[in-house]
């Protein structure tokens, strides 16, 4: 059993980030780095910098070596447990660092198409530890790739004007292009209707609150300036710091499932929107309890290795 980092598998990962890193690049060519990111939980969230050189006489470049490596990353030993894989091309920014996590999203959303640069697979396998499939080692991934100049300017504040759906609060903004919206308690989409008699009434077909504010969001609506949007149960807790948003957003969301948009569309049994990604990280009722310290456990324990204890000097 783990908790939210920074815990012992922190130090471990770091360990492996810097004996690996090196060898990457000749074990998946095109790759220049990597980085799983420990405060999502490593195993969530995969960066990438790879290279895109295909046909690159093209008027609008588009992912297509990205894909390549993209896909050789997800069969690649412990690489393969990501869930979110995030890659774009070195050729854009030479000097953009895998380790700047908000450098590296503002890089990315400001140039990413959401109508062909989303990527799924579903009925896959995740981590043994990833609860948000619903079952032990079952979920989806998803890769987002952006190449090319930037085709938007991020919000940084606020529009004027916001209004939020019905049910919708306290919309925050956690980084350029990025809001996390306070959104009602998660509901599964079969839940029992109370009978008027006091019975136990029937069960009754609801439509998922994501969907219903991804429909309630006009084309043209000021909400449609942020590139990703987070649908979370307390938007003031996810825009406190980066480590919250990165917790909260890929530890809370199975990619298939929780992945909609703005203007969704299927062409060809591919997947794309019109205007902004959502991703629903609320809590779900299959998802386990944040594991927390129990502060009398933690003062005994702390106790044992005061001056005097049994384990002085040793914890």
């Amino acid at each position: 059993m783990v908790g939210r980092p920074p815990q012992e598998d922190t130090s471990f990962g770091q360990i492996i980030h810097e004996l690996t890193g090196p060898i990457i690049p000749t074990v998946v060519h095109g790759i220049h780095a990597v980085h799983a990111v420990d405060a999502a939980g490593v195993h969530p969230l995969l960066l990438a910098i790879g290279s895109e050189r295909y046909v690159p006489y093209q008027p609008r470049r588009r992912p297509q070596e990205l894909l390549t490596s993209a896909n050789a990353l997800l069969g690649q030993g412990q690489l393969s447990l990501a869930k979110y894989l995030l890659i774009v091309a070195k050729e854009d920014n030479p000097d953009l660092d895998i380790h700047d996590i908000p450098a590296f999203f503002r890089h990315l959303l400001e140039r990413l198409d959401p109508r062909c640069d989303v990527h799924f697979q579903t009925s896959t396998t995740i981590d043994t530890l990833d609860y948000s499939g619903g079952a032990l080692n079952a979920g989806s991934k998803v890769v987002l790739a952006a190449v090319g100049p930037p085709v938007r300017k991020l919000p940084t504040e606020l529009p004027s004007g916001l209004s939020l759906p019905d049910g919708f609060r306290e919309p925050r903004v956690c980084m350029p292009g990025v809001l996390a919206v306070g959104a009602p308690p998660w509901r599964s989409p079969l839940t029992p209707d109370p009978s008027p008699q006091g019975g136990e009434g029937s069960l009754h077909d609801i439509e998922p609150a994501v969907r219903l504010f991804c429909k309630s969001v006009a084309p043209n609506d000021p909400l449609g300036a942020f590139s990703l949007i987070v649908l979370v149960d307390d938007s003031d807790f996810v825009a406190q710091s980066l480590r919250n948003f990165l917790w909260v957003t890929f530890t809370r969301s199975n990619p298939a499932a929780d992945l909609h948009g703005l203007g969704a569309f299927t062409w060809q049994k591919h997947w794309g929107c019109t205007g902004s990604l959502v991703i629903d990280a609320r809590m779900k009722p299959h998802h386990a309890p944040p594991l927390v310290e129990d502060p009398a456990i933690t003062k005994r324990v702390d106790a044992l290795g005061a001056p005097g204890g049994p384990l002085h000097r040793i914890i």
